[in-house]
């Protein structure tokens, strides 16, 4: 990844952060504290006039060694 596409995804992640500030601080305190082996995330999707989707993953520890790299770059 060059300069310019840090630059850009760091334009979008301060407008994410600005657009949803309730998500935001929830997931910068819950992945700040930190998620072990064995955590469950789960993600729903509601997308209009369409049957809601879900799904879950269980952290593996090669998940926790991504977020911990993905959170120290950040």
């Amino acid at each position: 990844m060059n300069l310019m596409e840090k630059m850009e995804i760091g334009a979008q992640l301060k407008r994410f952060q600005e657009n949803h500030p309730k998500v935001s601080r929830f997931l910068k305190l819950e992945f700040g504290r930190g998620l072990p082996e064995g955590t469950v995330l789960e993600l729903r999707i509601k997308k209009p006039g369409e049957k809601e989707l879900v799904s879950n993953m269980k952290l593996c520890p090669d998940d926790v060694k991504l977020l911990q790299k993905l959170l120290s770059a950040h």
